[in-house]
């Protein structure tokens, strides 16, 4: 029996008999529906042969069709470009060569060019995709990313807001990108959720923001503050409101050129939007919310995921031991 399940707008259907996997996307379900059918009574009758891809076909040829059919589907936006990356190295190497060796040269390569956080990002992509190819599409490949000795990330960031860079930000920045500042430290939301944000999502007498579809792929209901409030409220009485009903009618460019503006002018280095997520997690432990309740307010579905983003202040915790 085939499973049908909408994904980003689009229908994925699904048919798993026995040895044969297959999947295909339509953006009618109806359509989706008849193919389903149809492959199914080829099945049966022994007529039915999956797409395969000749070994003499290169990695760029799976490159292709997974930022065709499976990339559109993912939450980030940023697998397109990490495909575009790897195969502008690998997308010539032919199927039936690549191996180990193969990728260990690509890997030292990039290392060269970019942070070990961004090579593993993409080593997981290229595992995705071939894990994919290789289930989904019937193609007889290996995946020599975990026949490989993974770059380590190194120690996670601690980057906090220090002295008075808070008040600096807000001071030079305009109001509008000033009130994403201050919403995002009481809210800990990701930049593209606060960007996102509907008025519609936002109940300011229950005191809650709800974001239908997050990072993690579920809804979530982030509760407000008084700080957070006041900033909507703020926002609320803004003379330029979005046409589509958004809170904050930012784009991320334009948050991203506005940012790395304000820290220049404020003299400050080495600080980045997303550190604001950080912070404003950190500042949730330190008025002594417990671990669950701010996994239920940042998204996190595991402590040890959580624990990544919570540096407290050693100063602070002086003041609690007495």
């Amino acid at each position: 029996m085939a499973s049908i399940r909408k994904r980003n707008g689009k229908w994925q259907v699904r048919i798993n008999r026995e040895d044969i996997s297959v999947t295909k996307t339509f953006l009618n379900k109806k359509d989706g529906e008849t193919w389903a059918r149809l492959t199914e009574v080829a099945i049966e009758r022994d007529e039915f042969t999956p797409k395969t891809k000749k070994s003499t076909e290169t990695l760029g040829d799976l490159f292709d069709q997974y930022n065709k059919e499976v990339a559109p589907l993912h939450r980030s936006k940023t697998t397109s470009f990490m495909l575009a990356s790897l195969k502008s190295k690998l997308g010539d190497v032919r199927i039936d060569v690549f191996n180990a060796r193969n990728l260990a040269v690509w890997r030292d390569e990039r290392l060269k060019e970019v942070k070990a956080a961004s090579v593993l990002r993409e080593l997981n992509t290229l595992s995705a995709m071939l894990n994919h190819a290789r289930k989904e599409w019937c193609i007889k490949i290996s995946n020599p990313v975990t026949d490989i000795k993974r770059p380590s990330a190194g120690a996670s960031r601690t980057r906090r807001l220090i002295d008075d860079e808070e008040s600096k930000l807000i001071d030079a920045l305009p109001a509008l990108y000033g009130n994403i500042l201050r919403f995002t430290l009481a809210t800990a939301m990701r930049r593209g959720e606060v960007l996102s944000l509907l008025w519609s999502n936002v109940d300011l007498e229950a005191g809650v923001a709800v974001l239908p579809l997050t990072k993690n792929g579920e809804m979530r209901r982030v509760p407000l503050s008084k700080d957070a409030i006041v900033t909507l409220k703020q926002q609320r009485i803004s003379p330029i409101q979005s046409i589509a009903g958004r809170v904050f009618d930012v784009t991320q460019i334009a948050l991203d050129k506005a940012w790395r503006r304000a820290c220049k002018k404020a003299g400050i280095s080495g600080l980045r939007f997303h550190d604001l997520r950080h912070e404003a997690i950190s500042r949730f432990f330190e008025i002594g919310l417990n671990p669950m309740e701010v996994s239920s307010i940042s998204g996190h579905k595991t402590l040890q995921m959580l624990k990544r983003y919570t540096h407290l202040k050693a100063e602070d915790l002086v003041k609690k031991l007495g």
